[in-house]
């Protein structure tokens, strides 16, 4: 929020892209430019091209999120390498969002920042990577060329908030010096992410749903479209009203496509699989075991999540037919 209040620019925005980004431009008076995305709503480097040579004078920021949150995907290195050839081509300052990049699922998270320093602001923080959901310490990291718009944020901070909280700040010297236990618990952390996520998405696959399986993080962006026959002969038209539905007739919350950019009449949402006692999970997976957690292991341990996408894709497949017509 800080930086766009500084920046005196566009924004950019892959589409799908976190809640607060949009608006947060609102508040600041930024223009937003929405990207569209492939199917796994991933950024590709024409598309960016495309966008800046409209009105190729403008200062644009970009925000990028990868892993991403909503989608669980993540951008590969040659096209994080492409990316970075377009943003410095064209004078585009890019923010890249890595709080989940600790948690890509192979371990192998990249930055863009390694293919454009001089551009590239990078933000993190406590409260995903190291599980501390309330624990809210953020990071920005700024190349040498930067340093004016470190300098402008660093000033608005100081009239905005004061400081971090001791035991916070103590959490994060711990966090930060990493170390067996740290790299450990990533470690068990990546094996179950994965595991889950793969699970919830061929579980939703054979529902009819469009999903991939995630690459990181811990949230899917599932695509219901296929089963838009179905949904209209329930009445059902809108992501928010998919939603609605799903959460009163069966007790599963995911939030609507139109928070992360889409609009009303799409037919996706966002799903966040983390609802279940991580500390036991944690403690019963072995990161040295041959093969990840198997389905009895998330039945046990992640029975929770496990239960609401077999809730959800049950209440999915016992909707009427919408292309069955009745005899006149």
């Amino acid at each position: 929020f800080i930086l766009q209040l500084v920046f005196d620019g566009d924004v950019l925005l892959p589409r799908p892209s976190w809640v607060s980004y949009a608006p947060q431009a609102g508040l600041t008076g930024r223009r937003v430019e929405w990207l569209a995305t492939d199917d796994g709503g991933l950024l590709d480097p024409d598309t960016l091209e495309q966008a800046c040579r409209r009105e190729p004078d403008r200062p644009r920021l970009l925000i990028l999120n990868t892993p991403s949150n909503p989608t669980g995907m993540a951008h590969d290195d040659p096209r994080l390498r492409e990316l970075a050839t377009v943003a410095r081509r064209h004078r585009v300052l890019l923010l890249s969002d890595e709080i989940y990049g600790e948690l890509h699922h192979e371990g192998r998270h990249r930055s863009p920042a390694v293919y454009y320093p001089e551009g590239t602001i990078v933000s993190s923080g406590l409260s995903k990577w190291c599980g501390a959901g309330g624990w809210r310490l953020g990071t920005f990291l700024f190349p040498p060329e930067l340093h004016r718009i470190r300098q402008a944020m660093a000033a608005v901070a100081s009239e905005t908030y004061t400081s971090t909280s001791a035991p916070i700040q103590h959490a994060a010297i711990r966090a930060f010096r990493g170390g067996p236990e740290i790299d450990d618990y990533l470690a068990r952390s990546r094996l179950i992410l994965k595991a889950l996520g793969r699970a919830i998405a061929s579980r939703m696959r054979e529902a009819g749903i469009r999903v991939g399986d995630p690459e990181g993080g811990f949230y899917l962006m599932p695509d219901f479209t296929p089963l838009g026959g179905r949904l209209a002969a329930a009445g059902i038209a809108t992501s928010t009203g998919f939603c609605e539905r799903l959460l009163q007739e069966t007790g599963v919350a995911m939030l609507p496509g139109s928070c992360f950019g889409f609009g009303e009449q799409s037919l996706n949402a966002r799903l966040a699989y983390v609802d279940f006692d991580g500390a036991a999970a944690l403690a019963a997976v072995d990161p040295n075991a041959a093969s990840p957690p198997d389905p009895a292991f998330l039945n046990v341990h992640c029975g929770r999540v496990v239960e609401a996408i077999d809730l959800l894709c049950s209440w999915l497949e016992a909707l009427p037919d919408g292309n069955r017509h009745s005899a006149s």
